[in-house]
């Protein structure tokens, strides 16, 4: 199973691309746009179809090829992708997951698009409990903060605050990682990082009903052909990668470990926390970093 699959026609430029991109923000069924770009991302030897050709240069399977797979009629799978079949059952979007290779975590995204069950508006916590504020108040030298479902910082600690004092758009991660250039230089690995969010983005459009989630993304979209390129993928569940260097443009190099948590009854909402190796350069620089703040 693989949980980012490479790249194929999503990865054109231009208008073709833009294209693309407006009838997947436009679209009214955003499971037949999940279903699109999967087929179009999977080739015929990785879906082990009957039909494998090594020398089409068609980029991945065609309806009739998932449908022969996923044992459906390939009227049914069109009709999926077309948006005319909306709530395909279980046993059906199972197979088509296998037929796709997803991960658990794409594959509960399918499930959550054919049974759209998001939380309303009136969940959405705006504020951080206060026992997770004093909690992190306490993490003199791991900064830390919380995002909401759309990305959007609700709190920092006051080395996070240091950490990211000067840069621009740093209300939001998407904004920060997409409109604000110095972001290329300060994530170390970019692309990771980028993907990351992209995926934790699409997968909270099913998660909360927040039209302002789309809206953020429309946004960052007009700006940005890398965004429209990783949100085209449809990718959701991208890892953080524990390993987490950072290139600060006053203190230089930093080599730390980051984690992330749930936070409960709040949907979407994440705490971050980073730390440093006990002892090392790193370490000593968020010392200062801290004495700084």
């Amino acid at each position: 199973m693989i949980a980012t699959i490479r790249s194929a026609a999503w990865f054109e430029s231009g208008s073709l691309a833009i294209a693309r991109w407006e009838g997947d923000m436009c679209s009214k069924s955003p499971l037949g746009e999940f279903l699109r770009a999967r087929r179009l991302l999977v080739t015929p030897a990785e879906a082990e179809t009957p039909c494998a050709d090594s020398r089409r240069r068609t980029p991945g399977l065609r309806r009739e090829e998932v449908a022969m797979s996923a044992r459906v009629s390939v009227d049914y799978y069109t009709r999926l992708e077309q948006g005319r079949q909306r709530h395909p059952s279980e046993q059906v979007i199972d197979a088509l997951a296998r037929v796709f290779r997803l991960d658990p975590a794409a594959t509960a995204h399918l499930h959550d698009l054919a049974r759209p069950r998001a939380c309303k508006q009136e969940c959405i916590q705006r504020s951080v409990a206060p026992d997770i504020v004093r909690l992190m108040e306490h993490w003199t030298h791991a900064p830390a903060l919380v995002v909401n479902h759309r990305l959007d910082v609700l709190v920092r600690n006051r080395l996070s605050t240091a950490l990211w004092k000067g840069y621009e758009h740093i209300d939001n991660l998407i904004r920060f990682t997409f409109l604000n250039p110095q972001s290329r230089e300060f994530f170390v690995n970019w692309e990771g990082e980028a993907a990351f969010k992209v995926a934790h983005l699409r997968a909270m459009t099913v998660v909360v009903a927040d039209p302002s989630v789309r809206d953020l993304a429309e946004e960052v979209a007009d700006n940005s052909d890398d965004f429209r390129r990783l949100w085209a993928r449809h990718d959701v569940g991208v890892a953080t990668q524990a390993s987490w260097p950072l290139r600060h443009r006053e203190f230089g190099d930093l080599n730390l470990w980051r984690q992330k948590f749930p936070i409960e009854n709040n949907p979407g909402h994440l705490l971050f926390v980073a730390q440093a190796k006990l002892g090392s350069p790193s370490e000593r620089m968020l010392v200062s970093l801290a004495d700084f703040a």
